[in-house]
């Protein structure tokens, strides 16, 4: 984007193509965060669908919620939402292996020293219980209650997040809401062609003849990448043959009876896994498989046969591939969700995508020119957030015993990125977690994946040695009682949601 003639320093002109959840996302962060830099234009056909199926969340989506100001209860009762406190993992490791991957924290450190490095070494002479009942949310979920965390991050009766799982169908038209009340505008209609000069667009033209023209250009389009893919051909750069699962097929089914689960759960199937996303209003189901391993009638049959309730849909199938633009800012377009890049939606990531991108975004806004060090900062963070995503996700399919699919075998041998295999070696080695200060999944969230698929180290921080260990064990009993006590002074999941009303 050029500087504008005048000087004058006039609101940029942002134009978000496309509506959905990440269009509405980033028009109504920009409007809520941005109202004096910028006017925001959406353009959306009601004509052209939705993907509409990123039911679960994680505990950022809270923090984007709570920096707009939007009321939590009337957020959760516009999309049907229900708490969610991690994702529940079948059969992954081996069939018949469950674990839960929570947000939040197991135990906490002691002398600097990581609490897994202590749990390691009892764990090794059978003196502790499973690290899961280290962890509040773990317990908690376990038991299906649910309680707001309390403010102090150092009680590790209290150390939890949590997210939502909602109807992202309604998500949408909930942030357009919002977002048209604090001055968005809405335009309907199709765009038929791109006006640009260079690697700069220009304006776009809709079906009916008009033309719209902006300073910068937000593409969510989706799969399409109408402006950073078609119409300035950035590069894309193909995961597919780390995440071969390239097809999905979702049904919503009635909510069985029984207390409402507050976590999402993934069950491994023989080309992929399922997905359960407990709603207020029903269930959300789907299988991400690979169209190499089975068919779509094979995926659908499956998915049906799972189901816990009557099916309220036909299935509905989506065709995706994993992957990212090589640049998901290019020129005076910045490409946010679908747009930009896919990962399949193993640990919720879709809409923290979304959400990052926005938040970069936000902290690299053009303030009259698009300077090439926003535009080079805004994709190093994008970059690192897609390619940390993509190996926490690779480990969950290589890190695996099983050999009873062809699905399984491939993942379990395959090659690996280099950055990968140096995060299993050093774990392997010591039981350390490879640090990093940005990006998505911290140290909790790859111990969880780790331990819960059978990777247990052969060593781990010889700090850990150091308690006497008639002593550790005492401790370690006495905070196991009082993450158990506090989570049973929870109320139920069900009772918590229905204080909300």
């Amino acid at each position: 984007m050029t500087e504008r003639a005048n000087g004058t320093g006039e609101k940029v002109r942002v134009v978000v193509v496309g509506g959905g959840t990440a269009g509405w996302m980033t028009a109504a962060g920009l409007a809520g965060l941005l109202p004096a830099a910028c006017t925001v234009t959406l353009v959306e056909s009601e004509a052209i669908g939705i993907v509409g199926v990123g039911e679960a969340t994680l505990p950022h989506l809270r923090l984007y919620l709570e920096r707009l100001g939007i009321d939590e209860a009337a957020f959760m009762a516009a999309t049907e939402a229900t708490y969610k406190l991690g994702i529940e993992f079948r059969d992954f490791g081996r069939v018949g292996d469950r674990y839960i991957h929570p947000f939040g924290t197991y135990g906490r450190p002691l002398s600097g020293v990581a609490f897994h490095h202590y749990w390691l070494r009892r764990a090794q002479a059978g003196a502790v219980p499973p690290i899961g009942a280290f962890s509040a949310g773990v317990t908690a979920a376990e038991q299906r209650r649910f309680e707001r965390p309390g403010a102090d991050p150092n009680d590790p009766t209290t150390s939890f997040g949590y997210a939502y799982q909602f109807d992202a169908t309604r998500f949408a038209p909930f942030m357009r809401d919002w977002a048209e009340a604090r001055g968005v505008k809405r335009i309907e209609g199709r765009i038929v062609a791109v006006e640009r000069e260079r690697d700069t667009v220009r304006a776009v033209t809709l079906d009916d003849g008009s033309r719209i023209e902006g300073d910068l250009f937000i593409d969510c389009s989706g799969f399409r990448s109408l402006l950073l893919g078609d119409a300035l051909d950035e590069p894309w750069e193909d995961w597919s043959h780390w995440l071969p699962c390239d097809r999905a097929v979702a049904v919503p089914c009635a909510s069985p009876d029984g207390p409402t689960e507050p976590f999402t759960r993934a069950t491994a199937m023989p080309a992929g896994w399922r997905w359960r996303i407990p709603l207020r209003h029903r269930v959300g189901n789907g299988y991400v498989y690979a169209s190499g391993h089975a068919s779509d009638d094979e995926a659908a049959a499956a998915l049906l046969a799972g189901l816990d309730g009557a099916a309220l849909a036909e299935p509905r199938f989506l065709r995706f591939r994993a992957g990212r633009r090589r640049r998901s800012w290019a020129g005076n377009v910045v490409a946010v969700g679908l747009a930009s890049g896919f990962l399949e939606p193993l640990e919720s990531t879709s809409i923290y995508l979304v959400q990052a991108a926005i938040t970069a975004l936000v902290e690299h806004f053009p303030d009259g020119r698009v300077a090439a060090v926003d535009r080079d900062g805004f994709n190093a963070a994008i970059d690192a957030e897609y390619d940390r995503i993509r190996d926490f996700l690779i480990l969950h399919y290589h890190a695996t015993t099983r050999d009873d699919s062809s699905f399984w075998n491939h993942v379990r041998t395959m090659t690996i990125p280099d950055t990968l295999a140096d995060k299993l070696a050093l774990w392997r080695g010591s039981g350390q977690v490879s640090k990093y200060s940005h990006g998505l999944f911290l140290e909790p969230s790859w111990v969880a994946v780790y331990l819960g698929q059978g990777i247990v180290p052969t060593g781990w921080d010889p700090r850990a040695d150091v308690p006497e260990a008639g002593g550790l064990d005492r401790a370690l009993g006495s905070l196991a009682r009082a993450i158990g006590d506090r989570v049973a002074a929870m109320p139920l999941h069900d009772a918590a949601l229905a204080r909300l009303a």
